[in-house]
């Protein structure tokens, strides 16, 4: 099934400078994708996104179909359309959010059957109805379902994710393929013309409020699903499972299963190992890994795409990351200070207002103070990101890491 979407423009040892090309358009690599988890980046506009330098953004499935519904979503054009971003999108596949909540879930080689956080209401996911799922939204990367196992993982339970995470990605290819050739569109835009409104035949897809609206897709583009590596911290499961998901031959794969809770040490390790078996003329993802350390070491193996919450989610919690390392802006450290909250940064936010300032704002309960700080810090992110592309491009990545982590750590 693998279309090219990748292409390579330098190496610096290992670390490599690229761009990935979709139905909506192109990306750098690496690149740091921000989290819109119900098709926002909380506290910030898809302008405010643009503006950091922000390429591509993160959707979650798993909350998208229960709210608003993926039938809304596909009737107004497809994400990138009804949250007017216009630029490439992804979406995760739901599997992470389903398996942390295990007490209200139902796993079977079938998929797993879970109740909605929102009002308990009983739900299943199959690698046939993720598919389903995230081609109504429209996202131009998604996922294939996968059983990310917890850490710590016994052999037995980490065998069972590897197994599972196989059969799934075989389904989901299927289903994907049978998707394609019946609708080898995906959506772009809002409805217009005398075809808005026209139902796509396909039965509704349940959750949230979705109605059979379906409407027609306004944009001809493939979608490129990518495959993802699981077998928690057993080397001989990760070698296993590179080999199943690459034999599938996804023109991009992901490693799934870190930064769950095991040391970076042991994340490193596995990394290190895994991406031995990922093909170098494909896109591969290192799936929910933020912190600035952990990125530059991932880019020092040939990671090219990141995402995490921690950026904004930090943020709106009073703690922000700068180029001296994070600075918990609520402290009473910060209460006349009147510096910016990163002096060597110059996003809008930096260069006008004072962490005096936006430590009130967080004490008061003022907004604006989370707009403020989420806004910085992924600018921060995106600014990271340009300088390490650049540095690989110079051919001084391990001196710019290096320089970089110097200050950080301080």
């Amino acid at each position: 099934m693998s279309e090219k979407i990748y292409k390579l423009h330098i190496n610096d040892g290992a670390a490599r400078r690229g761009e990935v090309t979709t139905a909506y358009g192109t990306f750098q690599t690496p690149a740091f994708m921000p989290v819109g988890t119900s098709g926002a980046v909380k506290a910030l506009t898809s302008e405010d996104l643009e503006e950091c330098g922000a390429e591509i953004i993160l959707g979650n499935t798993y909350h998208l179909y229960l709210r608003p519904g993926v039938d809304i979503i596909r009737s107004q054009g497809g994400l990138a359309s009804f949250n007017a971003w216009r630029k490439p999108t992804l979406t995760d596949s739901g599997g992470y959010q389903v398996f942390s909540m295990r007490d209200n879930l139902k796993i079977s080689d079938d998929g797993v059957q879970f109740r909605s956080h929102h009002d308990g209401s009983v739900h299943m996911f199959t690698p046939e109805r993720v598919m389903e799922i995230q081609h109504a939204i429209g996202a131009d990367i998604i996922m294939a379902f996968d059983q990310c196992v917890p850490y710590p993982a016994d052999r037995e339970l980490a065998e069972i994710g590897v197994r599972r995470t196989h059969d799934w990605a075989r389904r989901c290819l299927s289903t994907y393929n049978e998707l394609s050739r019946e609708d080898p569109t995906i959506n772009g835009g809002p409805p217009t013309g005398e075809n808005s409104g026209t139902a796509t035949g396909r039965p509704a897809l349940q959750g949230g409020d979705n109605k059979d609206v379906g409407g027609p897709p306004f944009r001809v583009g493939r979608q490129s699903l990518f495959g993802i590596v699981q077998g928690s911290t057993y080397k001989d499961l990760r070698t296993q499972s590179a080999e199943q998901i690459v034999a599938l031959n996804f023109p991009g794969n992901a490693v799934g299963g870190l930064s769950v809770g095991e040391s970076k040490a042991e994340m490193e390790e596995m990394l290190a190992h895994t991406i031995e078996y990922l093909p170098s003329d494909k896109p591969r993802y290192l799936m929910g890994v933020g912190y600035p350390e952990d990125i530059l070491m991932a880019v020092s193996y040939g990671i090219d795409m990141f995402d995490c919450v921690l950026p904004t989610r930090n943020a709106r919690t009073g703690n922000v990351f700068t180029s001296e390392g994070q600075i918990v802006y609520r402290n009473a450290d910060y209460a006349d200070d009147s510096r910016p909250l990163d002096p060597n940064c110059d996003c809008k936010v930096c260069r006008r207002y004072s962490r005096a300032y936006i430590r009130h704002l967080y004490n008061q309960s003022e907004i604006t103070g989370m707009v403020l700080a989420s806004y910085h810090s992924t600018y921060f992110y995106q600014n990271l990101m340009r300088n390490i592309r650049l540095a690989i491009e110079e051919n001084r990545f391990e001196s710019f890491r290096r320089d970089f982590l110097n200050r950080y750590e301080r």
